[in-house]
């Protein structure tokens, strides 16, 4: 069996916007982000967790980044790899694996495998937080032949140690923890419209199901009945891909519209935003065998440089000055009075759960 957790310590009307800037390379097959706007600035961090509170509006991924855009990524910026932006257990784990390299070095190539189908639309898997950064860096630098070295983050070839601050004026970059929590758990609706947390990014304080489809509050995890892929308890198998393409659960998006921020795959963050030994990861994954681990109350930090097939990550953006906010999610106030209420009781009991 896979283990549950990562291998290190510690522990609606949506706005879409097209985030690839415009550019002086013209590479061949352009890699579009899809943002949302996370707006509401100046709300409290979260008093069961302290985390959540961010002072400015800003932009994250709708969606995790897709193997098929890190496999343009790959095309573009690894016909060589000395930065290891490729992981062999791309292709050779089934668990996740979606891309398959040919040729030698400096004219490699890379396709997007049908494993279980058609991967490209599956969250891409076995990332660091190098390789996250140099993504970032990528797009930031016109794609293409863009460099990924400077940009968002100065890398100067490093793989391993420390993970560094971003660089002012970053176009994209990894969220920090708060970013991420705040477009996961956060509504403005809750507790009579002063604002809240939920207990899952699914807009819920009750534990998610894990059907694919567009039924509320469900995520990639395992859950009683088993794996959301196979609905089956039985595995992992060696030939069965658990993934789901970003977007599956139709109404399981957060209150500002993400995707997946509980389930299919843990999500890179820079943590306070501070050159560190460590990154943090949250969210969960297909893997998962208890809800908690999709929840605002679990969090792991570790390792920059560890990817496995439960690492994946999103990015996040500056907010387009011409882009107006709106209520993403329109719910009525007696909605709020009620969810709110029943989250004290549901945080009250996963956070003794986690405690035991």
């Amino acid at each position: 069996m896979k283990l549950a957790y990562m291998p290190f310590n510690s522990h609606i009307a949506l706005i879409v916007i097209v985030a690839a800037m415009v550019v002086p390379h013209s590479p061949a097959h352009a890699v579009t982000i899809d943002m949302v706007t996370v707006g509401n600035p100046g709300n409290t961090n979260d008093p069961e967790t302290g985390y959540g509170g961010v002072s400015y509006s800003y932009q994250i991924g709708k969606y995790d980044v897709t193997i098929q855009q890190y496999t343009d990524f790959l095309n573009a910026a690894a016909k060589s790899d000395p930065y290891s932006l490729y992981n062999t257990s791309m292709e050779t784990d089934l668990y996740s694996a979606g891309i398959s390299r040919t040729g030698s070095d400096g004219s490699y190539s890379y396709s997007v495998l049908n494993n279980g189908g058609n991967s490209g639309n599956r969250p891409i898997t076995y990332v660091s937080w190098f390789d996250a950064a140099r993504f970032a860096n990528w797009m930031q630098n016109g794609q293409g032949s863009g460099d990924t070295e400077t940009g968002a983050y100065t890398l100067a070839g490093a793989t391993s140690g420390y993970a560094v601050a971003k660089n002012p004026g970053a176009t994209f970059y990894v969220p920090t923890e708060n970013e991420w929590y705040k477009a996961a758990y956060y509504s403005p609706t809750l507790n009579s419209g002063a604002g809240g947390y939920f207990i899952y990014a699914t807009q819920s304080n009750s534990d998610p199901g894990n059907i694919v489809g567009s039924s509320a509050n469900q995520a990639n995890y395992y859950a009683g009945n088993g794996y959301s892929v196979t609905q089956s308890p039985d595995g992992p198998n060696s030939d069965q891909n658990y993934l789901t393409d970003v977007g599956a659960f139709a109404n399981s998006a957060s209150y500002y519209g993400t995707f997946d921020q509980s389930g299919n795959v843990h999500q890179w963050n820079d943590l306070n935003g501070t050159t560190s030994l460590a990154r943090g990861t949250r969210g969960g994954a297909w893997s998962g065998g208890d809800p908690i681990i999709l929840s605002a109350y679990f969090r792991d930090v570790g390792d920059p440089s560890w990817g496995g097939d439960t690492a994946g990550f999103r990015l996040a953006s500056p907010v387009a000055a011409s882009v107006p906010e709106i209520d993403p999610a329109g719910f009525g106030s007696v909605l709020a009075l009620v969810t709110g209420a029943l989250g004290l009781v549901e945080r009250r009991r996963l956070k003794a759960k986690l405690a035991a």
